[in-house]
């Protein structure tokens, strides 16, 4: 019996990845129809970075629309598209982006079953704006009949001993053993210098935001799509998640990333971040004390003065 390639330059459906180096839509365009169960992506937010040219934003939208429609056509009818976007900024301003792409979900006639909010804790600081924290993740389905697997994905619930107080279940633990439902705000880090996943990419998809979704939206050995890959953290993660990964990048320094960083999940080598609760520091560590508000000398006390403004 033939053992499947690990990793392919161009689409072969048999490998556990699909790494083409070159534009998108060349690579889109040689998948089969109703062959891709999952496409989880985040685009070119057409904000100057290096590997992206700014557009005007009408010639953006239609390049996204043009690629979406790809996306569409490859996907199963049983698959899901995610299409993870922040907000382009002129002048100041901050326009949405996927509200700007939402009609041209609607007109391939998808249909949107989430927009969850990922929130993180760190990015730049705004002096005329609240700092932005979050970006949103689209959820289109092709069909009613889609594949969610909501056991895989639960999370910790806040109060596991939590019990019935009334009615015929009174006295039984009122939740879900497996956990609950992790809702459809994420707060999961980002990739900034000190994370363990950090390459040289500017903006990078953590892998447990993308595991989350492939583990909810396919099942073991089907393939999973990012047509924007960077460096490769989707088809990693769908490799972490035994399924297979497919992938398209232009920049050539962040392909070869992709390569390795899927080569390392394939020999189980691969450092990410797992997905687990955001870590609350102590006030025994000395960065989370606040220097502004303890007496000199005092041991983690708060003045009187600045008790009586934070009360």
């Amino acid at each position: 019996m033939n053992q499947p390639n690990d990793i392919s330059s161009s689409f072969d459906e048999k490998s556990r990845a699909s790494l083409f180096l070159g534009d998108c839509l060349d690579f889109l365009r040689t998948i089969p129809n109703e062959s891709i169960q999952l496409v989880v992506t985040s685009p070119p937010y057409n904000m100057r970075k290096e590997y992206e040219e700014s557009l005007e934003i009408d010639r953006y939208l239609e390049q996204q629309e043009i690629v979406i429609g790809e996306c569409v056509r490859v996907l199963r009818p049983s698959g899901s598209i995610c299409w993870q976007l922040g907000n382009y900024v002129k002048n100041g301003e901050i326009i949405p982006l996927d509200v700007l792409l939402y009609p041209a979900f609607k007109a391939n006639h998808l249909q949107m079953r989430n927009r969850i909010v990922w929130h993180f804790g760190h990015g730049l600081h705004c002096s005329s704006r609240f700092s932005g924290r979050y970006e949103t993740i689209s959820w289109f389905t092709k069909s009613d009949n889609y594949t969610f697997n909501l056991d895989q994905v639960r999370v910790p619930q806040k109060y596991p001993g939590k019990k019935y107080s009334s009615g015929p279940r009174r006295g039984e633990y009122s939740g879900n053993p497996r956990g609950k439902n992790p809702s459809d705000v994420w707060d999961i880090p980002n990739v900034k210098s000190r994370h363990i996943e950090k390459t040289r990419h500017p903006c990078q998809f953590p892998i447990s935001l993308v595991q989350r979704l492939i583990l909810s939206m396919s099942k073991e050995g089907q393939l999973v799509l990012d047509p924007f890959m960077g460096v490769g953290s989707a088809p990693a993660a769908a490799v972490l998640c035994g399924r297979k990964g497919v992938g398209a990048e232009v920049v050539e320094a962040y392909h070869q990333l992709a390569v390795d960083r899927v080569q390392m999940a394939l020999q189980g080598t691969l450092p990410f971040r797992e997905d687990k609760p955001v870590f609350i520091p102590t006030e025994g560590l000395s960065v989370a004390r606040n220097p502004w508000t303890e007496h000199e000398g005092d041991k983690g006390g708060t003045s009187q003065r600045n008790k009586a403004s934070i009360e």
